[in-house]
């Protein structure tokens, strides 16, 4: 068995992973990273390591910043300190493929680490489907002022299927008066956009712009070069 299920302080019944639930999100995280490095290098063995590395690290220092909160919801949903900017990093960097794959193992990560479901279908949505556009980024790689429009399209993205979620899964949660998708539409907007203003407001400041194109050029130079 992959899963259990557990009851937790607010006294839902949430499924959380096994041991053998926990090796096979492990897995599948190695798997995703394994095909966006094949989806981003395609000029040598070494560049496509080097890739590797890139997406890696922006999967392990968008989940540390996950968890550094200017505000939480109580029912899920939080202002983070730029976890969806960094995680859109790769498929800025590399391309549409690269960013879905890079994308989709942050998710799971986030499953590994902490998971909030209370549905089996909600994970897909919130996590894979969720987390995953923020690769969409990818579509704008090569455009001028990419980062910006790549960001948007994931951070869209993102909020797209949250309000999904909210709207099927967590209709009850609804403020008093206030229908399933309103609901949804506003509260998921709330925290997504908020860190959304935030980190556009950053990005625009001239040293930040320097130190980001500095860091695309480093994750697209060959290995030596």
């Amino acid at each position: 068995m992959f899963y259990e299920t557990v009851t937790n302080e607010w006294g839902e019944v949430t499924y959380v992973p096994t041991l053998s639930g926990n090796l096979l999100l492990a897995a599948v995280i190695l798997i995703l990273l394994i095909t966006a490095m094949f989806l981003a290098g395609k000029k040598s063995r070494r560049l496509s390591v080097r890739q590797l590395a890139f997406c890696a690290v922006a999967i392990a220092l968008g989940t540390v910043l996950s968890h550094l909160k200017l505000f939480h919801f109580p029912t899920g949903g939080s202002i983070t300190l730029f976890s969806m900017l960094i995680v859109c990093l790769p498929g800025y960097w590399f391309g549409l493929g690269a960013g879905l794959m890079t994308g989709i193992a942050y998710g799971v990560l986030q499953i590994l680490i902490d998971p909030y479901v209370l549905f089996p279908a909600q994970l897909i949505v919130d996590y894979v489907l969720a987390f995953g556009a923020l690769g969409l980024s990818g579509f704008f790689c090569n455009q001028k002022y990419g980062l910006l429009k790549g960001y948007a399209a994931g951070v869209s993205g993102r909020y797209l299927f949250s309000v999904l979620s909210g709207w099927i899964f967590f209709g009850s949660y609804a403020w008093e008066g206030w229908g399933a998708l309103p609901y949804s539409l506003v509260y998921n907007g709330i925290y997504i956009y908020a860190e959304a203003l935030i980190t556009v407001i950053v990005l625009l400041l001239p040293p930040v712009k320097s130190a980001m194109a500095r860091v695309k050029k480093a994750a697209l130079e060959t290995q030596g070069g």
